[in-house]
């Protein structure tokens, strides 16, 4: 893996170790010379990682769109910022720089990202890992309503297999390496030969 996409908080949470977990996966990216893909943000989460790859010597590569430039105050010490002009275009140019897709504890965005990668991915659209460091417990009630709609029928069980969920970033990381996506073709080939 080159490059790892990480969502993430633009807010450091209210528990400690949410900052520490980004902190330590970023200088973990930085050791292992993967380069970070993330929103640029210099504030919250956001910049915890960034500011652990750039103090580590890796690279760190950040989109941004315009509108939430002041917002999430556009991390200064980047490799590369990106500014793009939407949430769309934020989200398709991290995807295409990227290896794989990480989230850490974040709100709505966070959640929105992974969900919509994973998606991709049971789609065939990509063969990149996906996974959550759970932090703390973080995405405990998030991986048990996956389960639940995998139980429902609503989630296939290789596709619901292909959600990694690690406690520590090395787990996560080594985890990442060893993925092997399940999904062989894609819908939308089979779609388009119909």
């Amino acid at each position: 893996m080159d490059a790892l996409c990480v969502y993430c908080g633009s807010s450091p949470g209210a528990d400690p170790a949410y900052v520490e977990a980004a902190r330590e996966l970023g200088g973990a990216l930085a050791e292992r010379d993967i380069a970070l893909v993330y929103g640029g943000g210099s504030v919250g989460m956001m910049g915890a990682v960034a500011d652990a790859v750039v103090d580590g010597g890796g690279d760190a590569y950040g989109v941004i769109p315009e509108a939430l430039d002041d917002k999430e105050h556009a991390h200064p010490g980047l490799t590369e910022l990106d500014v793009v002009e939407s949430m769309h275009a934020r989200k398709a140019r991290m995807a295409e720089r990227a290896d794989g897709f990480a989230a850490l504890p974040g709100g709505f965005g966070t959640l929105e990202e992974i969900v919509e990668v994973v998606t991709w991915a049971q789609l065939g659209f990509h063969a990149n890992p996906c996974g959550f460091l759970n932090v703390e417990g973080y995405f405990d009630d998030l991986l048990a309503f996956f389960d639940h709609q995998t139980d429902e029928g609503f989630i296939a069980d290789d596709h619901r297999d292909m959600v990694l969920v690690a406690d520590t970033v090395p787990e996560l990381l080594d985890d990442f390496d060893a993925y092997r996506s399940p999904v062989t073709e894609s819908y939308v080939d089979d779609i388009e030969q119909t």
